[in-house]
């Protein structure tokens, strides 16, 4: 659970900017745009398949990067 505790002086603009930094780093933000609809095993399954086929195609990448120097 993110919470901002606010003083008198506090400002309510940096409050927002504050919880909304909060809840992108807790990964809350990723959740709730990930839960917005409902998305099949099935397609869950071949996003997660396509995801690794990114990250492992990247890692190639940056591995032959590296290789060169």
């Amino acid at each position: 659970m993110v919470e901002i505790e606010l003083g008198e002086n506090d400002r309510l603009d940096w409050a927002l900017k504050q919880f909304r930094r909060r809840m992108i780093r807790s990964g809350i933000f990723k959740d709730m745009r990930r839960k917005r609809f409902y998305e099949k095993p099935s397609e869950a399954k071949k996003a997660k398949s396509k995801a690794a086929m990114r990250r492992r195609h990247k890692d190639r990448k940056f591995a032959r990067r590296q290789s060169q120097f």
